[in-house]
């Protein structure tokens, strides 16, 4: 059996977050089943940091952890469309970048598609275009967390699924299918789409996590076409999403959300079917053949806001769950949220100032 401060269950961008804030004052331990941290939602994220995603705790999370984000990203102008019935929708996605202080500004279909060629003009009456997003460097920024797990003394263990959880006297005791033994006072479940299933091993109270699929395909631009210049495009409502991905290829993706079980996720053909009818309708572009296509699971609470803090009775046991899509973008905040929670501090002060509090992310709030 081996000793650390804190074992924490989940090597996905959640985990190695927290886990690189407390490796500054304790010893760290994380265990990620796959053979690669960031194997399952974290690997397969576009990463877009932006304000156009999730409710309002979601967006302060994201403006609280900007700064942050700066390091491993790179600014990326984001342009939000808008159908005519959409109009309404556009203007209140204005007043939240307004209200973040986003360097933004409400444009015309015209100089829309002076940004982005292919666009029809039934698909974009009017557009938003936030010239501070981010796009991100998801590997980077996974690595600097390792890193900094290891500067502390602490270490990641991959390869090693979780098979056992014991309360014994005043430590948990995780036990993997290699047959280690890590023993620790302190527990954070990191585990993303299983959060729920390691909760039940623990003999704790699941929260409701539902994993939901999210499918991305890759095709070619048009033919001589640079895209790296064309912004991250992203419809109003339902719709699609569209970002370039190197001088002659784009990503794009319907944001489907279909609830799923948790398990190596892959795109279906009715889902990769959709994206691309999606893209047809709203531009120029024909994609006559897709170059790639993956999916990954994105968690969310019932809620679905994180899931942050101590189980009820069952002490030591830590959530850091339910990030849904915004797991990059909020990991800035919600780690020093989650590690302020393991170690008793007080919550966050500059989080405190924005209105966010422990009890809205505590699993209390959901019977937990």
């Amino acid at each position: 059996m081996q000793a650390a401060d804190v074992v924490v269950i989940g090597g996905g961008i959640a985990g190695l977050s927290v886990a690189a804030r407390l490796a500054e004052r304790v010893r760290v331990i994380v265990i990620e089943g796959e053979s690669a941290p960031g194997y399952h939602a974290s690997g397969r994220s576009v990463a877009f940091a932006h304000y156009g995603l999730g409710n309002d705790p979601v967006r302060q999370l994201t403006a609280l952890s900007m700064d942050e984000l700066a390091a491993h990203g790179s600014i990326h102008p984001a342009l939000y469309i808008a159908g005519p019935e959409e109009l309404a929708s556009l203007d209140a996605l204005a007043a939240v970048h307004g209200a973040f202080g986003c360097d933004q500004a409400l444009i015309g279909p015209d100089e829309a598609r002076a940004l982005v060629p292919v666009l029809r003009p039934e698909a974009c009456a009017a557009a938003l275009l936030d010239r501070g997003s981010l796009k991100l460097d998801t590997d980077a920024m996974m690595q600097s967390h390792v890193a900094a797990l290891r500067a502390g003394g602490g270490a990641l263990v991959t390869g090693a699924q979780v098979t056992d959880i014991m309360r014994e006297g005043d430590a948990w005791r995780v036990t993997t299918q290699r047959g280690e033994t890590w023993a620790a006072p302190i527990l954070v479940n990191a585990a993303g789409a299983w959060a729920d299933a390691v909760a039940r091993m623990a003999g704790v109270q699941p929260v409701g996590i539902e994993p939901r699929r999210r499918t991305v395909i890759s095709f070619s631009a048009p033919e001589g076409e640079d895209v790296r210049g064309w912004p991250f495009v992203k419809t109003v409502g339902a719709g699609f999403y569209m970002v370039p991905e190197g001088r002659g290829q784009l990503l794009a993706s319907s944001m489907d959300q279909t609830p799923s079980g948790a398990c190596d996720a892959a795109a279906e053909e009715l889902d990769i079917a959709i994206a691309a009818d999606r893209i047809e309708q709203a531009t120029t572009l024909a994609i006559r053949r897709i170059s790639h296509s993956w999916a990954g699971l994105r968690s969310f609470a019932p809620d679905e806001l994180p899931v942050i803090g101590a189980a009820a009775g069952a002490p030591g046991f830590v959530w850091c769950a339910g990030q849904g899509g915004a797991g990059f973008q909020t990991a800035p905040a919600l780690s020093r949220i989650a590690a302020a929670a393991v170690l008793g501090l007080p919550f966050p002060e500059d989080c405190a100032t924005a209105g966010l509090t422990a009890a809205m992310f505590s699993p209390a709030r959901l019977g937990a």
